[in-house]
């Protein structure tokens, strides 16, 4: 059974993933894991430019009830950030995508409840 973290967690990778999804992105995976490394979701942004094809986004969710001690996206420090790029890699090289378009974003949920502010940080970080 997972746990009440675990249950929040999972809760907010829903909210994100309608989030995307209704913007135009298309979900390909959620809670890739690689060694001791996760990313929430990896999704694909289709380009308007048909022919460049569009944009592999590795996304990390964090959710805070209140942000008055620091935003939820503070929570990415250095050490999070190499993980989600070791992620990254693996799963380009496991399905030979390397060399794709991609980038790391991060959704910022905060509140609770009907009362839910999402912020979309494209580009959050370079790798």
């Amino acid at each position: 059974m997972p746990s009440p973290k675990q249950q929040k967690g999972a809760a907010g990778e829903d909210i994100a993933a309608r989030y995307l999804e209704q913007k135009g992105y298309v979900i390909l995976e959620r809670n890739y894991r690689f060694m001791k490394a996760e990313m929430d979701l990896i999704a694909f942004l289709p380009a308007s430019d048909y022919e460049r094809g569009g944009d592999l986004v590795f996304i990390e969710v964090k959710w805070r009830q209140d942000a008055a001690f620091a935003a939820p996206e503070a929570a990415v420090g250095a050490a999070k950030r190499r993980n989600l790029t070791m992620a990254a890699e693996a799963f380009l090289h496991e399905r030979k995508l390397e060399g794709t378009p991609c980038r790391f974003d991060i959704i910022a949920i905060v509140g609770s409840g009907a009362s839910l502010d999402i912020e979309h940080l494209e580009s959050a970080f370079v790798a």
